[in-house]
């Protein structure tokens, strides 16, 4: 175990950014945002979670797939270069970390790879921070995420008193600490301090075996009442993984791209002919909690929710998955 003073940070950020693109979280108008270490920003390191998860560094909102030019009846494609830039993400939460693994699930494995994202889950060293204060609308120990030790993490740190404790999970985490050189120094025997255990607590077991029971269910009526249909919860999910893929035409030249869809939205099912299989909010709010609590524990052996609480936080209607999850167990059938 290493422990570093709270005022040498922004050096070990620094000495890290030499050989990569370090993402921490700093203050950007006003709210708390991973983005690059320059050596300037205002970190919010230790100050609750980050507004939005740092999934787009992953699983970017809008990126280009691919380029093609157009002569004659011939056409030629232009893949894009490798994407070769090394990334320390520092300061992670258990929540996202979990996020990443259940991403990893979606973009690589089943018989699919997907390259842009597996070339940054590669690129990319996680240094994760244990949380010592919960917020209210935290739950992520209902689905077995320990606050404290993040799964999938190279460096795990603490806060500690005046400082951070840090202990190494993997090789390449063993190298991380090693580029800080003497920043760091010996912490003895001291033990790392207990992760703060979140207030909101909900029980999920059982709810996907329910939910096999309810697709015509009037509950969902009930439920999607109150919906806007913005999407807020999915664009702020770290586990949300729709996309749609779009073209741009330039004359003789285009490009394909993807951007990150939601199906909240009324277009997401449309399909060329106008009819769409979820024509109201209550067959998309009902396919967005069937796929978090029931769709993906079937597939993939784990609920797509890692009790992070961005949506709880920032839905404006209070739409809220725990109390789905708790109205759904008390369903009579």
């Amino acid at each position: 175990m290493l422990k570093i003073d709270q005022a040498k940070l922004p050096e070990l950020l620094s000495a890290w950014a030499r050989g990569a693109r370090v993402f921490v979280p700093q203050e950007r108008e006003g709210t708390s945002v991973f983005s690059p270490w320059d050596g300037e920003g205002k970190l919010t390191l230790g100050q609750g979670n980050t507004l939005e998860p740092p999934k787009d560094l992953f699983f970017p909102r809008t990126e280009t797939m691919y380029r093609y030019q157009v002569n004659g009846p011939a056409a030629t494609l232009e893949t894009l270069p490798p994407l070769e830039e090394k990334r320390v993400l520092v300061g992670i939460r258990s929540c996202d970390a979990r996020s990443l693994l259940i991403m990893d699930d979606v973009f690589l494995t089943r018989g699919y790879v997907d390259e842009f994202y597996r070339q940054r889950r590669e690129n990319t060293r996680i240094v994760a921070l244990a949380c010592n204060e919960a917020q209210p609308y935290c739950f992520c120990t209902a689905f077995g995420i320990d606050p404290g030790r993040a799964e999938g993490a190279d460096v795990q740190m603490w806060p500690g008193e005046g400082g951070y404790l840090l202990e190494t999970i993997t090789d390449a985490g063993k190298e991380l600490l090693t580029q800080a050189g003497d920043l760091l120094e010996e912490a003895g025997d001291v033990q790392p301090p207990a992760a703060a255990a979140p207030g909101l607590q909900v029980d999920a077991s059982g709810v996907t075996e329910k939910l096999q029971r309810m697709f015509e269910h009037p509950y969902w009526t009930a439920v999607s009442r109150k919906c806007l249909g913005c999407g807020a919860c999915t664009y702020l999910c770290p586990t949300c993984h729709c996309f749609d893929i779009q073209g741009e035409n330039q004359g003789n030249s285009g490009y394909k791209f993807r951007c990150w869809d939601s199906c909240m939205f009324s277009e997401y099912t449309r399909m060329a002919g106008g009819h769409n299989p979820r024509p109201s909010k209550k067959e998309r709010l009902r396919n967005r909690f069937l796929h978090k609590l029931q769709y993906f524990p079937e597939r993939y052996g784990k609920f797509a929710c890692v009790g992070c609480g961005r949506c709880l936080d920032r839905c404006p209607v209070n739409v809220d998955i725990t109390r789905v999850i708790r109205e759904v167990k008390e369903v009579t059938l």
